[in-house]
């Protein structure tokens, strides 16, 4: 509960001088329901609305600003190329990376990581988005909805991410900081599982939302209980967990890896399948070249 309740209350606080507006698609779709105040969508970051996963990308950037050795590159290379090519979050994997990214960040300055997170999104996520996911959370955007980013994320990347993508806010991680400087630990666990559903209900609470009218998407089985929570759960771009349990219970699919079309009930026309990016062999090319 501490991880969700600490994650609600950083988006919050990022959210609150951030008004959410979207241009007219000139369509109005069945879903989402146009004025609702009190719904919301909730979107899973990595592998759902970007290509390959966050911790990872933003590992490469530290790397290139110095912030640590040549030989942990491979290492990082390593885990965005097993995340790209499972399409899915393995644990050890994901905990493995975060360890990392934590013993890198200690004694640095949030402020100095916040600006560095503008510039990596900029060097390795941007072009990463996938423009089916972002048609979809844009749709509740132009139906006056607000859209969060709910990840496991470091919340500092993901905020900037939400920003850039012009959503309210974001969910994630919360790495300790005494007087502004990172202390190498965390802020209860990492959002990851049932901690993810813990800050949504937590945000839902502190926002006055119907979770049975809020909508929710991801691509991982990891996420089924924050699927749950919500009124309109989607599997987009799901690992083969997820897929059967979505099929077994109706859920709606979305895959932008293939040419694969699965229910469309809701879905707005804009949101098309998007095109695979190479971050697999751009993390292994960026390595051999540092050799």
């Amino acid at each position: 509960m501490l991880a969700g309740e600490a994650s609600a209350e950083a988006a919050r606080k990022s959210a609150q001088s951030a008004e959410g507006t979207a241009p007219d698609t000139g369509t109005e779709p069945d879903f989402p329901v146009h004025g609702d105040d009190r719904a919301a969508a909730f979107f899973d970051l990595d592998n759902t609305v970007m290509q390959g996963a966050a911790i990872f990308h933003f590992g490469r950037g530290l790397y290139k600003r110095k912030f640590f050795e040549t030989r942990d590159l491979a290492r990082f290379a390593w885990q965005q190329a097993y995340f790209r090519l499972a399409g899915l979050e393995d644990p050890e994997h994901m905990q493995d990376a975060r360890d990392s990214a934590l013993s890198i960040v200690k004694g640095h300055r949030v402020s100095e990581l916040k600006t560095i997170g503008e510039e990596i999104y900029d060097e390795y996520m941007a072009e990463r988005i996938w423009p089916g996911t972002r048609a979809l959370a844009q749709a509740h955007l132009d139906a006056g909805q607000k859209v969060w980013l709910v990840t496991a994320a470091p919340v500092e990347i993901a905020q900037v991410i939400a920003r850039r993508l012009g959503l309210t806010g974001a969910l994630g991680t919360v790495a300790e900081s005494v007087g502004g400087v990172y202390t190498g630990k965390l802020v209860g666990e990492p959002l990851h599982g049932p901690a993810k559903a813990e800050a949504v209900k937590a945000l839902a609470a502190a926002e006055a939302l119907d979770l049975s009218r809020c909508a929710a998407y991801s691509d991982s089985h990891n996420d089924i209980p924050m699927l749950s929570l919500v009124g309109h759960p989607y599997a987009i771009n799901p690992d083969s967990k997820l897929r059967k349990h979505a099929r077994e219970l109706e859920w709606r699919l979305r895959d932008y890896r293939t040419g694969r079309k699965a229910a469309k009930v809701g879905i707005p026309a804009a949101a098309g399948v998007g095109a695979v990016a190479g971050g697999t062999a751009a993390a292994i090319a960026l390595h051999r070249r540092r050799r």
